[in-house]
């Protein structure tokens, strides 16, 4: 169980702290006046608060903890650490930093926002249809209050749920987010707290979920200051790609990573995260970190809302999904299926998926993963657990999201890869299936302007970016052009959506399959299905219903007609009516009461 804040600190001012999510670190105001102050920075031999010119030291407190409770700070005030009287450091819990990620921290007033969502509960997971959108390019403007403008938009196209990509600081005036190095403070570049809260707030006025992505798997590049005065905060026991592994086995930084957990759903009104490369978080702990996690969320919450988490886990370990555990996966194995089937692309980790698309994808759409412990062609080792015994509500499907479009050297979406036919084929298997389908912003109005990879940093960790996005792409035939550069504004522009552009016929075509999904769909429960391959490009998928019903799908991904061995039975949901001859790219929907 998460401990309480006095586990740390003998101090009973952390029994008195304002409203949010009380924090055993960081600044947190206290009724009577002032601010506590409290840094975990065990290889520190001082450490001194710095506000209004001033210099005063915290004292030193068991385990590596300092302390300093200041009545002349409040809300608003600007402050940063000095470590051993020399370098100055942000908070790193700071709840948020005007000045980026080398700037001072600012206190902020958890109480400050006036919700009004008391009512909102939340909504049922098998109702989810998520729209993920990077805040920084889903309107020209790249603000909280921008995308709070769009939010009928979605609404009124059948969206339930938007998943924002990570908001955690980062170094510099643009970045994907996966590079942040403070996790409590949402980023400066797209607005205050508040602004964001207000975001939150008229989401559920809407109706609408909203989820948040979180990076617990590593630290960005730039700014973390971490390994100064707490290096017990990482582990070269394990590697990742990306940066120092992060050592969960040390009680003090899983609390750091469950308040936060905590804090986003708490003190923000998230419905959900969803928790990046999870496969990258390694812990030997007698309980797994994603385990306390996923309790201590249902144990504070559960009761008061709907919560929902979400894994991305390349590991395809299902042993996570389930009641009391994480609510869904990312599926990138049906990602795979799809895009093979739409592009024919062979190349990497689609070479895995290659001899057999249809088969993979409807396995994924029956089963959940296309591996479920076999070999994977592309890395020669076993891939994912079985998964056959899970609903497909554990199961998030895509064609695109952030990752699919973006790690192409030119950014395209599918729209720009394949005919019209085959992606509208697709599509009604996507946006119809049990699972919880997800749309990268603007997919649903037949967006072309690419997402490509950008962030915003100089000197030789800019050039290095730069050089190692050029390498990763230079073995490829295909990619012989100058790849865009990560670094410059113009990268970040092209991708700013373009809503006068959007293209009705695409727009109308998403709205109708989503209005027959909400319809007929949303409100019946499947239970695991099970595929039959009637051709090698033509399958047939059925979920029995918790109502006694049956779905089936009918799909034909292939050029030439397919003749059935037998008649569709039921009322048909979607498709044009074939009778026993499914045309190529068919796809039809049946019920089965």
């Amino acid at each position: 169980m998460l401990p309480a804040a006095r586990s740390y600190s003998s101090s009973s001012s952390a029994e008195r702290l304002t409203a949010g999510h009380a924090m055993p670190f960081g600044a947190a105001l206290l009724p009577d006046g002032g601010v506590r102050f409290r840094l975990w920075a065990p290889a520190a031999r001082s450490v001194e608060l710095v506000f209004q010119h001033k210099s005063l030291p915290l004292a030193e407190k068991d385990e590596g903890w300092y302390e300093h409770v200041e009545g002349r700070a409040e809300a608003g005030t600007l402050y940063q650490y000095r470590i051993d009287g020399k370098q100055l450091v942000p908070d790193p819990a700071s709840r948020f930093q005007p000045q980026d990620v080398d700037g001072p921290s600012e206190v902020i007033d958890p109480s400050r926002y006036p919700w009004k969502d008391a009512g909102w509960r939340g909504r049922p997971w098998q109702e989810a249809v998520i729209y993920e959108l990077h805040v920084g390019t889903f309107t020209p403007e790249g603000t909280y209050a921008a995308a709070r403008g769009k939010l009928n938009h979605l609404k009124e196209h059948g969206i339930t749920a938007i998943e924002l990509m990570p908001l955690s600081d980062f170094a510099g005036k643009r970045n994907w987010g996966y590079d942040g190095v403070l996790p409590y403070a949402p980023d400066n570049a797209y607005g205050r707290p508040e602004e964001l809260e207000a975001l939150v707030e008229a989401a559920h006025q809407a109706g609408l979920m909203v989820f948040l992505d979180v990076v617990y798997n590593h630290f960005g590049p730039k700014g973390n200051y971490l390994g100064l005065y707490a290096p017990d905060f990482f582990t070269d026991r394990y590697n990742t790609p990306w940066g120092a592994a992060i050592n969960f086995e040390n009680e003090v930084v899983r609390q750091y990573f469950l308040h936060n957990v905590l804090y986003w759903l708490e003190e923000y009104h998230f419905d959900g995260l969803r928790f990046d490369a999870v496969h990258a978080i390694i812990d030997e702990s007698p309980r797994h970190v994603l385990d306390e996690i996923a309790f201590e969320v249902h144990r504070r919450i559960g009761a008061k809302r709907k919560i929902h988490l979400v894994l991305e886990n390349d590991a395809g370990q299902s042993r996570f999904l389930g009641p009391g555990k994480y609510t869904a996966q990312w599926n990138d194995d049906a990602h795979h299926g799809y895009h093979v089937l739409a592009t024919g692309e062979t190349d990497g980790y689609y070479i895995a998926y290659a001899d057999a698309p249809a088969k993979h994808l409807a396995r994924c759409l029956a089963e959940g993963f296309a591996y479920q412990g076999e070999i994977s062609p592309f890395t020669k080792e076993k891939r994912g657990e079985s998964s056959k015994h899970l609903p497909p509500v554990a199961f998030v499907d895509f064609m695109q999201n952030h990752d699919q479009i973006g790690n192409r050297a030119f950014g395209e979406r599918l729209i720009s890869l394949t005919d019209h036919e085959k992606l509208k084929a697709l599509t009604a298997i996507l946006l119809l299936a049990p699972s919880p389908p997800l749309l990268f912003m603007g997919e649903e109005w037949g967006c072309r302007q690419p997402f490509l990879f950008f962030c915003d940093f100089d000197g030789e960790l800019g050039e290095a970016v730069r050089n190692g996005r050029r390498s990763e792409f230079k073995r490829f035939s295909s990619f012989k052009e100058d790849i865009p550069d990560p670094l410059a504004e113009g990268t970040f522009k092209q991708c700013v959506l373009r809503w006068d552009e959007m293209n009705q016929e695409w727009l109308a075509f998403y709205r109708d399959l989503l209005s027959l999904r909400r319809k007929e769909i949303a409100s019946r429960r499947a239970k695991a299905g099970r595929y039959e391959m009637l051709d090698q490009r033509v399958f047939s998928v059925l979920w029995p219903l918790e109502d006694g019903g049956v779905l089936r799908l009918l799909a034909n991904c292939a050029d030439q007609s397919f003749e059935l061995p037998w008649p569709p039975r039921g009322r048909r949901l979607w498709g044009a009516e074939h009778g026993s001859t499914l045309e190529g790219w068919c796809v039809s929907w049946w019920l089965e009461e």
